[in-house]
């Protein structure tokens, strides 16, 4: 971290241990279930195991590039103003699936569509909620009534008798 923000450098450097990391766990959980070869054929396991260890040989790889070669040392990855800009791309995504989880997705989506459109994009409240509704409107006839998925409802479409 430098006093501008976060650096580059130790952003590539947590990315490759974080996907070590994941690479690790996708082995160990490859491991449980058996990596060999059987008679039949390849254990549950053996793919998926390999492809962990592809992960994390990638990921030392990144690691080692990054602390060898000293790349990015000084190139800020996220300041004040890039965070800012971050938050408002992801805060949006973040409250549209708490909204969903507890409310239902229909709503969720009506009010990110409602809320994206007005504080974004600048347009009319009006023209900002009739889109939200439509969109949930045909997600309800695309899902619901033609594919005929269910989609996670909340108590408002409940109450519509919406089930």
């Amino acid at each position: 971290m430098t006093h501008n923000g976060i650096s580059r450098y130790s952003m590539e450097i947590a990315t490759a241990l974080l996907t070590g990391g994941i690479g690790l766990a996708i082995c160990y959980g490859a491991w449980q279930v058996g990596t060999g070869w059987t008679p039949s054929g390849p254990d549950s396991g053996y793919f998926p195991f390999w492809i962990g260890v592809l992960v994390v040989a990638g990921s030392v790889v990144n690691l080692l590039r990054t602390i060898v070669g000293h790349r990015h040392k000084d190139e800020i990855f996220l300041d004040a103003a890039r965070l800012k800009s971050l938050a408002r791309f992801v805060l949006p995504i973040l409250g549209f699936a708490v909204i969903s989880l507890l409310l239902g997705l229909y709503v969720g989506t009506t009010l990110y569509v409602l809320f994206a459109m007005r504080l974004q994009g600048h347009y009319a409240w009006w023209k900002s909620l009739a889109s939200g509704v439509a969109i949930s409107v045909c997600f309800y006839l695309l899902f619901e009534l033609v594919f005929q998925v269910p989609l996670l409802k909340g108590p408002l479409e409940h109450a519509f008798g919406i089930y």
